[in-house]
């Protein structure tokens, strides 16, 4: 192959789309990169994403449809958010780590199913696509909002009562703030061995 052929490849329409969209990737992954370790800042953005989405829904007085069914994600990834990577209700307990079930237990940090970083980006990704459905109005359904919002609240009390059961019965907290600290009490001298003195 010449020189002349292999340039005139690489400038085909379809080896430009591809190296444009690979770095716009790339420039896009760099920036959630780089917002991973500001977890109060991305959380603010997203309430300020979700005020957005919902002063145009309240303006618009339509897209019930729309929210509903972002509820019910939102709602969906909060389970995720709140269940441990290893279910101790499915999987055997004997099969790999569990959650400790005792205080002299050994410290486990609580590893959630979805991440804190995948849940964010679940929710801020769930609300610009609800946010640019509401600008086509095949999706505004005409629909008897306040049934809509009463089973989903139905639906969200019988979902959060399962998995606060399911907190309780597994004794595990989903939220773990930072270390463990120990109370710097000694043990007694039962528990002990102590070595003779010379």
């Amino acid at each position: 192959m010449d020189a002349a052929a292999l340039a005139g490849d690489e400038a085909s329409p379809a080896n430009v789309i591809t190296r444009w969209t690979y770095t716009v990737s790339q420039r896009y992954q760099h920036l959630l990169d780089k917002s991973t370790p500001h977890v109060l800042n991305r959380w603010i953005a997203v309430v300020v994403i979700a005020l957005i989405y919902a002063v145009r829904v309240y303006f618009l007085q339509g897209f019930y449809i729309v929210s509903y069914g972002l509820g019910i994600y939102l709602l969906n990834l909060l389970i995720g958010f709140l269940s441990p990577q290893v279910d101790p209700e499915i999987h055997d307990l004997s099969d790999g780590p569990t959650l400790p079930t005792r205080g002299s237990d050994e410290f486990r940090p609580f590893v959630r199913r979805l991440p804190e970083f995948k849940f964010w980006y679940s929710i801020t990704k769930a609300f610009c696509i609800a946010f640019l459905m509401t600008f086509f109005s095949a999706f505004d359904v005409p629909v008897f909002w306040p049934i809509l919002l009463f089973y989903w609240l139905a639906l969200f009390i019988l979902t959060m009562r399962r998995q606060i059961t399911h907190m309780i019965k597994y004794k595990y907290v989903p939220f773990s703030f930072g270390k463990q600290r120990y109370d710097g009490k000694k043990a007694s001298s039962s528990d002990s061995t102590s070595l003779p003195r010379d």
